[in-house]
């Protein structure tokens, strides 16, 4: 199949990530399973980083693929969703696989099919797909980044060398909650037996579910890796990072917000777990200078400045909120661009995002089946007290919000990954 014919075959599965709604019934592994046996089980063909964490996989894993880089190996990576094209997910080195390459592994997948007792999922799919294309292109190790929760998510079929944990908070509770307890033992599921265990959650009664796995060895942030120094620099920030191994004192990452730090530090570990010991400094210094992360406190226009951000839950839409205050407080006035799904509750997403003091928000649905409708977002906010006005899309808020806005103002365009990517679609012609 060329690209059109192995995408369109791809959306007649089953999506949970537009649906949510067959999820319960889609807590098994069997069926991509069975896909990787037929294949030769190519997720066995090199070692794994496996990541969990309600906030910060994707940018820790982009983090931990460039230290790795650094060291000169090969690194295969698998992360989602994407921003604007499903290439983005299976990347090679930090780029996405050509949409040759792209399509061949969908139709491997394709052929085998057939022989299934029943149709696998999207996910399971790319899933599939993404593992068959590393063995292929033979990478030295993968980073691999869970959907969703983590027993149940089909990358679960990876037994992860180093198994990673950003955080944990309330999000997906629907399918993986209610309680915060729930959420850590499902993300808990990631960790095998004999596998390393990376621990950022510092909540202690959450932190003993995810020792309870029974790893070979267990870092925890603030005990055994963590950042001494985290300040705001042009362009990004400057860490001071250590580990139980060594410091790495002067590290700059090229990215906005203090919990970056947290996530280079995850990151960091993770990679030290992965090579059984300390990292050149030189090569910490050379790998997160070269980290760059579409979509989280992006800066892509000035006058008036505007800033994408992916923060897609009350938590992540606080750390944004706090980090635009404090890397872009000096700006004159705020105008946000905000989509979310159902699922949210619009007036604690805006909250969390400080809306209160924008001087505007426009609201607009994402592309997706599960949109909430722009007027219950734009309502939420003239409930907090700021006008709010609401349009059809997100291309239309964005110009809408570009033209409304000053030269000396901000403009922050979040609530949803598919919000940030169709801006981002929007805006790179110009």
């Amino acid at each position: 199949m060329d690209l059109a014919e192995a995408t369109g075959w791809l959306a007649e599965h089953v999506n949970l990530e537009a649906d949510p709604a067959p999820r319960a019934a889609a807590r098994r592994l069997d069926r991509v399973r069975r896909i990787l046996e037929f294949m030769g089980d190519p997720q066995a063909a090199y070692p794994v980083i496996h990541l969990t964490g309600t906030n910060g996989k994707g940018s820790t894993a982009r983090m931990a693929t460039a230290l790795l880089q650094a060291r000169g190996l090969s690194v295969g990576t698998y992360t989602s969703p994407h921003l604007e094209r499903l290439n983005e997910r299976i990347a090679r080195n930090g780029a996405p696989t050509s949409d040759d390459d792209f399509a061949a592994a969908l139709s491997a997948v394709a052929e085998l099919e057939p022989f299934l007792d029943s149709r696998p999922t999207y996910f399971e799919i790319l899933t599939a797909a993404a593992f068959r294309w590393f063995a292929d292109t033979a990478v030295d190790v993968a980073v691999v980044e869970v959907g969703l929760g983590g027993r149940w998510d089909a990358t679960n079929v990876a037994d992860g060398q180093v198994a990673v944990v950003t955080n944990v908070a309330l999000d997906h509770t629907e399918t993986i909650g209610p309680t915060l307890a729930d959420i850590a033992f499902e993300k808990a599921g990631i960790v095998k037996p004999g596998s390393s265990l990376v621990l950022g959650e510092t909540d202690e009664s959450l932190a003993a579910i995810f020792r309870d796995a029974d790893p070979h060895e267990v870092f925890e942030r603030d005990r055994d890796f963590g950042w001494l120094e985290n300040k705001l620099a042009l362009g990004g920030r400057v860490l001071d990072l250590y580990t139980s191994r060594m410091r790495y004192p002067g590290v700059f990452l090229a990215a906005h917000g203090a919990y970056q730090g947290d996530n280079a530090a995850v990151a960091l570990a993770a990679v030290e777990a992965f090579f059984g010991g300390p990292l050149p400094h030189e090569r910490v210094v050379e790998g997160m200078a070269a980290v760059r992360i579409p979509g989280r406190l992006e800066v892509v226009g000035r006058n008036p400045l505007c800033v994408l951000d992916g923060a897609h839950n009350p938590a992540g839409a606080r750390a944004a909120a706090a980090a635009v205050d404090e890397a872009f407080g000096a700006v004159e006035g705020r105008v946000l661009v905000v989509g979310m799904n159902q699922g949210r509750d619009p007036h604690e997403m805006l909250a969390a995002l400080n809306a209160g003091a924008a001087r505007l928000v426009v609201a607009c649905p994402p592309p997706s089946p599960r949109a909430l409708p722009a007027a219950e977002v734009a309502a939420a906010a003239e409930a907090l007290g700021t006008p709010a006005q609401a349009v059809g899309s997100v291309p239309e808020a964005v110009d809408f919000a570009l033209a409304d806005a000053g030269e000396g103002e901000l403009v922050l365009v979040t609530g949803s990954l598919y919000v940030v990517g169709a801006a981002r679609a929007w805006l790179a012609p110009q």
